[in-house]
């Protein structure tokens, strides 16, 4: 009698290590599956932040670009010259932005282009990420 009371008790610790092995697992599962949420979110915040750095340079660069080659010349910038900053405007990829250029480029008379240049660099600031 006494054998299969220790059997029992045997099986029943027997199910108790399984059942603790199977909770663990579970809780496991559960925390890495929080923890890949929790690193999802983190990545596409990153991803967020890099791509506004990727802007801000584009528009940096464009800046930097328009200043020496339109703002600082007494001379018609040259075709190559335009190509450049068409190109640039565009790489960054902001209608508003190449809006405010065409408006600047389609300018007729010395009034509309200067009002397009302030246009131009006022959109261009405010594209600027912090």
């Amino acid at each position: 009698m006494l054998r299969i009371f220790d059997q029992t008790m045997g099986s029943h610790k027997k199910h108790l290590v399984y059942f603790v092995l199977i909770a663990i697992v579970i809780l496991s599962i559960v925390a890495l599956v929080f923890s890949y949420f929790f690193q999802a979110q983190k990545i596409a915040e990153l991803q967020k932040q890099v791509a506004a750095q990727k802007t801000n340079t584009k528009v940096v660069n464009f800046l930097n670009l328009f200043i020496d080659k339109v703002l600082k010349t007494d001379k018609e910038v040259s075709f190559e010259d335009r190509l450049k900053l068409e190109n640039a405007i565009r790489d960054i990829n902001d209608p508003e932005l190449l809006a405010k250029w065409e408006q600047f480029t389609g300018g007729t008379n010395e009034a509309e282009i200067q009002k397009g240049v302030k246009d131009l660099l006022e959109a261009l600031a405010h594209k600027i990420a912090y």
